[in-house]
């Protein structure tokens, strides 16, 4: 059947699809597009945000995109208040 291949590639329990884990993976890839912020998906998926920032690293997608010269401003600006 086609909804256990799909959850068996989700790796998630049938139960639960479509309708809790597909709102996560749909907020997902809508926040790794950057049509989102964390604070939008989170609300879109029904979950806490410190939950939702969890399930971006279970699906291997970056909490943070910072460019080299990004990441170089920030550390400058961290040290200044140590």
């Amino acid at each position: 059947m086609l909804a256990r291949k799909i959850t068996a590639v989700l790796r998630v329990r049938q139960r639960s699809y479509p309708s809790e884990e597909a709102k996560i993976l749909i907020a997902v890839k809508l926040y790794e597009m950057g049509r989102l912020s964390t604070g939008a998906v989170a609300k879109f998926a029904g979950v806490p945000k410190p939950l939702f920032l969890t399930k971006l690293a279970d699906y291997g997608v970056d909490t943070f995109d910072l460019s080299d010269e990004e990441l170089r401003r920030d550390m400058t600006l961290a040290r200044r208040h140590l």
